[in-house]
């Protein structure tokens, strides 16, 4: 009998990767997913530490899921809970303490240590099971193969894991470990898969993405932009993005891919926190404003139509009125397709957190909509400026509308599309030129050769700024 298994993952695309790979090494044990937590007999929330609130979230959850815990074992059932992910490989103690209906809690590293930790845990109702040790074998070699969800056409691919840069607000160093990445060979390998199985679009995920440097076929090491080049190279792989990038680690190969490999998306996420350099300091970003304008200049003059999108971090200890204008004045000069913005909030056992002169609430909660203002009008903006071109467009799925198709622009965007039903198995997966015609909130609207024209713009929207975490660096 199939037993039932609710994941609910918080915070980055890392995260979701790390779930869906969860889901497999328990597919063997006879787990099928569920998407609701009361009746399931293994529950796992894959969770994430870059803010105060997240964190508390999951307490939150924790406590919900006490009476269905109770019920299940009433009527002669158990449910395994299990926390996971970077609030488990940060707090695993006080978790036990502070929810000891938890069963379970391990790291993100290892979570291919899965089958038997629940096998103890049957073994031993009532015994507590806390794994967040970086282990000695690398967790890549002891999962199975990647499944393609049915009908998926893009997928996660991660290729790297981990942080060196220690920026004094992040704990991703103290819960994801050191940087690692792996072998290129492996990294093609699961791409072709993926490509097999109907996937067209490849994101690479890593902390610090273009941080890569995976042994290639040839023994030598390969950077991120030497492997996007032999990704391009796999027939039937129409896209390729990454994220999240460091600015320090935008090599001149990196660049020239991007002006030189087609199937590199035009669309870069990249970082900067802060826009000044007494804060950039502060942070050990180690690079300045100027430095991160030049790489951008550098980029734009690769390929002329890229778009970015970035993180900012309002508040910071010792924040002053002219280090957020100096972030104000970086955001008019760059301009950005999106962002994702936050106040700042401590971290227990970063530098930051012990940090004097910490920025009142207030003061950040005025920063942050003043700075979120700024950057919402650059995206309207850019999302305006698509109106009348003619993009290619992925086609991804059905939309809510009978007769429509949702598909993604170069840039990321939704873009919905008039296509008969009939034709919809047919179409998923292709690339199709599409001229925009409208937009709704951050949707287009558009019509394929042909076509009579868009939908209404009822149809539903799309605000990157309000959606899932950046892996942050």
């Amino acid at each position: 009998m199939t037993k039932k298994l609710y994941i609910k993952t918080y915070g980055c695309q890392m995260n979701v990767y790390d779930s869906e790979r969860m889901a497999d090494v328990l597919a063997p044990l006879g787990y099928g997913l569920s998407d609701r937590p009361d009746d399931a007999d293994l529950v796992i929330l894959n969770t994430c530490h870059i803010r105060e609130k997240a964190a508390e979230k999951v307490y939150s959850d924790l406590g919900r899921l006490k009476a269905p815990q109770q019920e299940k074992s009433e009527t002669g059932g158990r449910m395994i809970i299990a926390v996971a992910g970077c609030v488990a490989q940060a707090e695993g103690d006080e978790i036990m303490a502070r929810a000891p209906q938890v069963d379970m809690v391990f790291g993100p590293q290892t979570y291919h240590r899965l089958p038997e930790m629940i096998s103890k845990a049957k073994r031993a109702a009532g015994e507590k099971i806390l794994d967040t040790d970086f282990p000695a074998e690398d967790k890549f070699d002891h999962l199975p193969e990647e499944r393609v969800r049915k009908g998926e056409v893009t997928s996660f691919l991660t290729i790297q894991e981990g942080c060196d840069k220690f920026c004094t607000f992040c704990v991703v160093p103290y819960t994801r470990g050191a940087e690692f990445s792996r072998p290129a060979t492996t990294v093609l390998q699961e791409a072709r898969r993926l490509v097999a199985d109907g996937v067209r679009e490849v994101t690479l995920l890593g902390q610090n993405v273009n941080a890569y440097h995976g042994e290639g076929a040839d023994g030598r090491e390969w950077g991120l932009g030497r492997l996007c080049r032999e990704l391009a190279e796999i027939d039937g792989l129409e896209r390729i993005r990454y994220t999240t990038s460091h600015p320090r680690d935008v090599d001149d190969a990196l660049i020239a891919a991007h002006g030189e490999v087609e199937k590199l998306m035009p669309y870069l996420h990249l970082p900067v926190q802060s826009g000044s350099d007494r804060i950039l300091d502060a942070m050990n970003r180690k690079h300045t404003a100027d430095e991160y304008r030049r790489i951008v200049d550098r980029l734009r003059a690769a390929r002329p139509d890229l778009a970015l999108t970035s993180d900012f971090i309002v508040g910071y200890p010792g924040e002053s009125d002219q280090d957020f204008a100096d972030t104000l004045k970086l955001v008019t000069d760059i301009g950005y397709a999106g962002a994702f913005s936050f106040k700042y909030s401590e971290r227990p056992g970063t530098p930051a957190a012990s940090m004097r002169e910490q920025v009142d609430e207030t003061v950040k909660s005025e920063r942050l909509i003043a700075l979120q203002q700024l950057l919402d009008s650059q995206q309207e903006a850019f999302n305006a400026s698509m109106v009348g071109k003619t993009l290619p467009v992925l086609l991804e799925k059905p939309g809510r509308h009978e007769d429509q198709l949702v598909g993604r622009s170069p840039f990321l965007q939704p873009v919905h599309l008039n296509i008969p039903v009939s034709r919809h198995a047919a179409m998923i997966g292709t690339v199709i030129d599409c001229e925009i015609t409208g937009l709704s909130g951050h949707s287009l609207f558009a019509a394929p050769p042909g076509d009579a024209g868009p939908l209404s713009e009822n149809s539903a929207s799309h605000r990157p700024n309000s959606g899932q975490e950046r892996i942050s660096a």
